[in-house]
């Protein structure tokens, strides 16, 4: 969502400007490193698009996609972070020409993020949840039940779906049963930075159970919650990265 950017835009330095395809590329120093931030729209085809964009026209050498998802694990609460490590497509099915989850032509039911880059991910989450969460107001905290949360590192679905039914969920976790969580962009990154050879990552900050109660109040929990996790994250991703 677009509220999720607005702090890390407020955090660049050298700041310019230019629209690509109705989406806005801001471009400057963030931390230290020379970053491309844009708000990728929902879903896989917009973020795909996207994250073409970004690596013919910019040509970055890496690609972390933040944003919220719904858990569809018992053990991942609102509040949570999970780091995707294995992504896939639940939507998937191309059969009978391939397998359901196997995408045609590239043979693969997953895309696998870089593991030392995930690492430093799940340090930086860490770091973040157990210091800085801080930045995040109390009143907030509570209003969305979040206490006390964790970082995990595992499996993440994406689909052109919202998923907000305990029958959606079932279906999900019959094909992929160790998802962490699901969202709508993050497999599609993955699968563009695969066939480009280009390094990513999919960092999710989890905003609901993916349930009958999944009807949050998303802007403000990407304002007020999500953007703050991004952008500590971030930092101390960024932080970790220059010390190696």
């Amino acid at each position: 969502m677009r509220e999720e950017i607005h702090v890390i835009i407020s955090e660049l330095e050298s700041t310019s400007k230019v629209v690509h395809g109705m989406r806005t590329y801001y471009t400057g120093l963030l931390y230290g490193t020379e970053v491309v931030l844009v708000f990728s729209r929902w879903g896989k085809v917009a973020s795909a698009t996207t994250a073409t964009l970004l690596i013919n026209e910019f040509n970055v050498d890496e690609i972390i996609f933040t944003g919220v998802a719904g858990s569809v694990d018992p053990g991942v609460e609102i509040g949570d972070v999970v780091i995707g490590r294995n992504l896939y497509q639940h939507d998937m099915d191309a059969s009978p020409l391939a397998e359901p989850l196997v995408v045609p032509l590239l043979d693969k039911k997953c895309f696998i993020a870089n593991g030392e880059r995930n690492t430093l991910l799940q340090k930086a989450a860490i770091g973040f949840l157990s210091q800085g969460l801080s930045a995040v107001n109390n009143e907030t905290l509570n209003s969305f039940d979040i206490d006390q949360p964790s970082c995990h590192l595992g499996d993440i679905a994406s689909g052109d779906q919202f998923i907000s039914t305990p029958s959606q969920i079932k279906k999900i976790r019959a094909i992929l049963p160790k998802a962490l969580c699901v969202e709508m962009e993050g497999a599609s990154v993955a699968q563009v930075c695969f066939e480009y050879d280009i390094h990513f990552n999919i960092v999710r900050t989890i905003s609901d159970k993916a349930d009958d109660n999944s009807h949050i109040d998303f802007p403000r929990f990407a304002s007020e919650v999500a953007s703050l996790y991004a952008h500590g994250i971030l930092e101390n991703y960024f932080s970790l990265k220059a010390i190696q």
